[in-house]
Parts: structure tokens; sequence; C-alpha cells
């Protein structure tokens, strides 16, 4: 395993692939989901753990490395988690040193043959992402975000040839109406709030039963951005915010990077109705031909 992992850096380092060469590689991930048979191994499981991680960072890309799911990851290597909300339900990092990673965001989930549809809303997704940053997130990484073709046996037991076709990216490359919109117009919001989250203090205020506000603002500076969340999920309320009153739908977030304009809601999505035409067109196309053939 040690010699394989070197061999794959080296191409990676030969490319000057990482960020501390230049290139886009931000994260390298050792191990996923190890925890769920490690108890199988007893000690060696706890053991080999320790082992892979500190290999992983003895190779020195210059990148940090991640183990997804592993409560006792080393100390220089850190445990993201995967699932659908880990807005509500993360637990953090094993060390107070390392940041919050979610590096599984399920955008719907893979079927196996005589599933039903597995499908997720735009809202739901966009209403995670935004609660993951506004509970002091900082990374998140979707699963899948562009489907894919299982072409002949590639595919694993039972799984479609059809690989996460709900994704904001289906199989052919076709923007996935709504999701893909809407998750494009969350990161635009998310990015005129990065000095907040970077630099900001969190605060809490409470403006209701199910209504607060989640507010980061760095002290003596102009630098303040708000998350206005209504955690009911039926109904709709409102809301006063240092002197204005906003509408906020059920179960929602609305993004404020400057603690004064909303220029996002989770629950408000704004289609492209070409882009949602033609995919529709395209989708019918590719069915039939696939019928015909």
């Amino acid at each position: 395993m040690e010699k394989f992992k070197k061999m794959i850096v080296n191409m990676m380092k030969r490319e000057k692939l990482y960020a501390s060469q230049g290139g886009p590689i931000i994260l390298s991930q050792i191990e996923n989901e190890y925890n769920i048979i490690k108890l199988a191994f007893k000690e060696k499981g706890a053991s080999y753990v320790q082992w892979a991680g500190n290999m992983a960072v003895g190779i020195k890309t210059g990148v940090s490395w991640v183990m997804c799911k592993q409560r006792d990851a080393p100390n220089l290597v850190i445990n993201s988690c995967n699932g659908r909300n880990r807005g509500d339900t993360v637990v953090g990092p094993n060390r107070p040193y390392k940041p919050v990673l979610w590096t599984e965001n399920w955008t719907a989930q893979y079927k196996v043959f005589g599933d039903p549809l597995s499908q997720r809303s735009a809202e739901d997704l966009a209403f995670s992402v935004a609660r993951f940053f506004s509970k002091n997130g900082m990374l998140v990484n979707y699963y899948m975000y562009h489907g894919g073709t299982n072409f002949g046996r590639t595919t694993s037991s039972f799984v479609t040839t059809r690989y996460y076709n709900e994704a904001p990216l289906d199989e052919y490359g076709f923007q996935k109406e709504p999701k893909w919109g809407h998750l494009r117009d969350l990161h635009s919001a998310l990015r005129l709030c990065r000095k907040a989250l970077l630099w900001g203090l969190p605060n809490v205020h409470t403006m209701g039963k199910d209504i607060k506000a989640l507010v980061y603002e760095k002290p003596r500076t102009s630098v303040c951005t708000a998350f206005l969340t209504n955690n009911d999920t039926r109904v709709a309320a409102t809301a006063t915010f240092r002197g204005v009153e906003f509408y906020l739908p059920s179960r929602s977030i609305s993004i404020l990077p400057d603690c004064k304009t909303m220029v996002f809601n989770t629950q408000r999505v704004i289609c492209n109705l070409y882009h949602l035409f033609s995919q529709t067109l395209l989708n019918n196309i590719t069915e039939k031909n696939k019928i015909k053939n």
C-alpha cells in the first residue's frame, strides 16, 4: 500500500498538481470509512489507522490529508464527515485545531436494480450547505456533483449503469435544474461571506421559537455576515434583524453577506427556464434513442 501511495503522489508531484506547487489539489484522502470494519481487526485495526495516517503525512505533499468518518485519525490528519444534513449532526473534528470538513454531501443516492428514484430537492441540499457554513463548517464537497455511466461490468454489485443521475450535472454533463442553478447561486452568496466567515466572531441571536440569527462579525470593522434561520418545517415567519424586517419561508436560511441585504434564501429557487427546457428536451431524445436501440 505504501509503495502504491508513493507512486501516485510522485505522479502528482511531477505534474505540479498540489496547491503547494501552484496546482489545484488542496486536500488528499487516505482511507475512507475504514471505521466501519476497524473493529473486526481488533487492536490491529486501530494501529492500522495510525500507521496509514502517519505514512501519508510522511510522504510530504504540502497539503493536508483527511480520513472520512475516522474519529481516531492521527494528529496531523483531519477527520471529516459524510451524509445529508451534517450541519445539524456533525460532531466535529477530534482535535480543536482541525477544521470542520464535510467531504461527502450526498446530492441524491446511487441506485441498485429495483430501487425507486432517489431524489433530493435543491432546497434541501442548499439548506444543508448553508446550515453547515453557518455553524462554523469550512468545506463542503459533493458526492456526487457529476453523474456518470458504468460501462460493461465496471460497476459494483447490483448498481445500475446510470450512476448518480440526480446530481447537479447528470451522466452526460447536462445541468440538472433546478439543483445546478440553485447551488451556483448559493455558493456565489457564500463567497460574498468569506471575510466574515474567516475572521469574524460567531454569535447566535434567538428571535423566536424556531427563528435564529447566526452572525459572524469582526469587531471594529464593517465585516459582518448573518444567516437568518427558520427551523419550522411548516410555517413561514417574519423576523426583525437590526431594524429590518425579513420574510423567512419555512425551513429556510437567508444569507445576508453584509448583515443588511438578503441575497439568497434556500427555499427560493430561481430557475433558468431555458436550461430547464433544453435539458428536458435532450433527456427525452436520449431516452427515445435508447428505446429504439
